[in-house]
């Protein structure tokens, strides 16, 4: 009688199902971030300075405020003094940080297992924006207000101190939150077009730091007509409380939507290139 031997089967897996997507990308990109120590770091360091800057400028001001004479007491603005630090350092703290997520990648070579675990490459560049676009928001969020209620309560022996409920003083604190936070975004974008991380944070310090003051020797006709056009005088305009100063700037946030266009531009051509060149 034949004896018949079954026949070992291979175990059916069950067809794969869906694809990656844009949920499972911001996970990602956010571990990515979260699990680099330099992250956390230049992230405090922008909190301790944007706060302590704020405080000494407070302290300060209060200190020599007898001293002062009524010109400079006439113009001068608590809300932008206490947020100062974030505006000026701030600023220059992001801008490093935001050029480092998209470069380090280059730098390193993970931008090659980046691509190859999601291949479409738009969905990976809008996650890394999306995800350093909210964590520096929500850290610029946090720098701003707590300067500004640690340099109103060091300011209150001037009298001059203000509260957010007080006129353009809540535009000010978020609006600078928000100008920070493209500043980065602006970095970031020109990271993912340069691929290169000091060649990228010279660029942009030199657009926001650099060519302001380098505007100021022209003859005041031009420079008033030049500055408007500035992504920096975003800034300027944003935080400042006080009617009449920088009539020469658009409205705050007509100012602060020149910013955006810059910023809106040069994402959107670090996205082409993006998909367009080799890794």
């Amino acid at each position: 009688m034949a004896v018949t031997t079954p026949q070992a089967r291979t175990p059916v897996l069950p067809p794969p199902s869906g694809r990656a997507g844009f949920s499972g990308t911001l996970r990602s990109e956010f571990t990515k971030i979260r699990s680099v120590r330099s992250t956390y770091w230049t992230l405090l360091v922008m909190l301790v300075v944007s706060v302590g800057i704020g405080a000494a400028i407070s302290a300060g001001t209060a200190a020599s405020w007898s001293h002062t004479s009524a010109a400079d007491r006439a113009t001068f603005d608590a809300t932008q003094a206490s947020i100062a630090g974030l505006f000026y350092l701030g600023q220059l703290v992001i801008v490093v940080l935001g050029a480092l997520v998209c470069t380090s990648e280059y730098s390193t070579g993970m931008i090659r297992t980046s691509l190859t675990a999601m291949p479409r490459r738009t969905t990976v560049f809008t996650a890394k924006a999306v995800v350093f676009g909210l964590i520096a928001l929500v850290v610029a969020l946090v720098a701003a207000f707590v300067a500004f209620l640690l340099g109103q309560s060091l300011l209150g022996s001037t009298h001059e101190s203000v509260t957010l409920s007080g006129p353009h003083v809540l535009r000010a604190v978020i609006g600078t939150a928000l100008y920070v936070t493209l500043c980065g975004l602006l970095a970031f974008a020109a990271g993912s077009i340069m691929r290169h991380t000091a060649a990228t944070i010279s660029a942009v310090i030199g657009l926001l730091f650099v060519i302001p003051i380098l505007v100021q020797l022209l003859p005041s006709s031009w420079t008033n007509d030049i500055e408007r056009w500035l992504p920096s005088s975003a800034g300027t305009a944003i935080s400042t409380t006080i009617s009449g100063q920088n009539q020469h700037l658009f409205a705050p946030w007509t100012q602060f939507a020149v910013l955006a266009i810059y910023v809106a531009a040069l994402l959107i051509i670090g996205a082409i290139l993006f998909r367009k060149r080799d890794a």
